[in-house]
């Protein structure tokens, strides 16, 4: 197997390397950069878990392949922490109890900063139908769409 040379920005980082052409971003991303915030969990599309952003759009990284963020920008959980939307949100799912085990929280997150960064004041059901891809097995949702709602009910504040 011939390996890809691969250049990109992950978390506002470059990096530059050689990696097999059949390597999933979610492996490249756990790995290869140690960035462990990338959950794996249904390897199927489904979860929402494993949830980054490519080019500031939300994609499932078990399906997508590392070598297809060739010269792309790639933000993980990591790399949302310490922005003044995250605080938001954090601050938000702080009052609302809406953590549990964490495990799908950061796919949620980057959900939402997409969310977010349409500008449009979110309602419930809005925030519904946008995280159906994002599952959560702990807390039924309501206390997430609660804090959501909170956070990005009033459109972008970053």
């Amino acid at each position: 197997m011939t390996a890809v040379v691969l250049t990109a920005m992950v978390n506002g980082r470059p990096v530059s390397c050689s990696i097999p052409p059949n390597l999933l971003l979610v492996d490249f991303l756990r790995d290869e950069l140690g960035l462990l915030g990338t959950k794996q969990s249904c390897e199927v599309q489904v979860c929402g878990a494993c949830t980054v952003l490519v080019d500031d759009r939300p994609v499932s990284s078990c399906c997508f392949l590392a070598a297809d963020i060739d010269g792309r920008r790639v933000q993980t959980i990591e790399g949302l922490v310490d922005t003044p939307f995250y605080e938001r949100v954090a601050q938000a799912f702080v009052r609302h109890a809406a953590v549990q085990c964490g495990f799908c929280t950061p796919g949620m997150l980057l959900t939402a900063k997409v969310l977010d960064e349409r500008g449009t004041p979110m309602t419930a059901q809005q925030l519904r139908a946008d995280l159906a891809g994002n599952l959560c097995r702990c807390t039924g949702y309501q206390s997430i769409l609660d804090a959501l709602e909170d956070a990005l009910g009033e459109g972008p504040q970053s």
